[in-house]
Formats: structure tokens, sequence, C-alpha cells
């Protein structure tokens, strides 16, 4: 089946080229086939074991140094973030494109928390609201002080390991995905 749809792929590929893009993108459209298939690469990869960990964290406590704390404590190699719920009185937000995060202070929901971790890195991004509703969000940094409790579910891929390796695109360490045992 993976043979036929990757077929069906090119074809839809090579009659877009040559009804709208005309032959000299000949070049551009085998170039996206290409990056095509070094997408796939990661979708081939089997299913992993989830165990499913649940902690609720308290006043005061700083959700990322918490978070980091629970997956070294658990050795977790390859997780994400399930769930959040809760609020904030301190947040740390680092906007789209920005060097450097921007604090804000006050009472705040969480309204989305999203991401990767395991025992060394963390890649989370969160969006939260204040009383009127107002809503922002971005990669999450800094300081980020629990107001009166967030409910948290991480999901441990119990085959996997994510590593962080510098991709030479824009220069960011970037999540690779390797099975567990992988000498890759």
């Amino acid at each position: 089946m993976t043979s036929s749809r990757n077929h069906s792929v090119f074809m839809f590929i090579s009659i877009f080229t040559l009804l709208f893009l005309g032959g000299e993108s000949q070049a551009k459209a085998t170039q996206s086939i290409e990056i095509k298939k070094e997408a796939n690469l990661t979708s081939t990869l089997p299913s992993s074991r989830i165990r499913a960990h649940v902690l609720r964290l308290k006043p005061g406590q700083n959700l990322l140094d918490e978070i980091r704390k629970f997956a070294k404590a658990k050795k977790i190699k390859a997780g994400s973030i399930l769930s959040a719920v809760g609020s904030l009185t301190q947040v740390t937000l680092r906007f789209a494109n920005q060097p450097t995060g921007t604090s804000r202070e006050g009472h705040f929901e969480i309204v989305s928390l999203v991401g990767t971790l395991n025992e060394d890195s963390l890649h989370l991004h969160a969006a939260v609201s204040d009383s009127t509703g107002t809503t922002v969000g971005g990669h999450l940094t800094g300081e980020n002080r629990i107001y009166t409790t967030l409910e948290l579910s991480i999901a441990e891929y119990e085959d996997y390991q994510f590593n962080r390796e510098k991709d030479p695109t824009f220069g960011y360490d970037e999540l690779v995905i390797k099975p567990m045992n992988s000498k890759l």
C-alpha cells in the first residue's frame, strides 16, 4: 500500500508540474518529491508503547524546573505533553523569531501546553490568557510560576529516544527521533 501511495504522490506531482509549472520547474518538483520522501521517514517508524504519567504541581513551583526534575527522575528518553490544566502568576514566553523571552506577571490560565521532552531537554510552547481573555503564546522559557495548580499528563514513548542535534538550516538544535536500541 505504501508503494502505491508513493506512486500516486509521484504521479500527482508530475502532472501538476507539467500542467502548471512548465518544464523549467521539473527540478523543483523532483526536489519536492525528495523532501516528501525524507519527511515520510519518521512516519514509517512503528508505533511505540506509551506510558502515561500524571502529576500535580503546586503554588509557587516553577513549571519548567518541575518538568525537568520529573523527566530526569523517571529517566524519560522520549516524551510529550498530553494535557495541562492550570494557572500561572508569572509566565515567560519567547515570541516567534525573537532572541529573548518576555516575562509577564498577573493571573493567567494555561489554555495550551504542548511539546517534546526527555531527561536532558525540553521544547515546550504555551498559550496563556489573562483575566480579559487576551491570549498570547510562544516558546516557554525562564520563570513560569504556578498560581493555584497545574494538572499535567505526560506521555513517555518507551520504544524511542529523542535527541537534539544541530540542524544546519537555521543552526538550532532540532528533534531527532531514534528507536530506543538504535546506534544511529
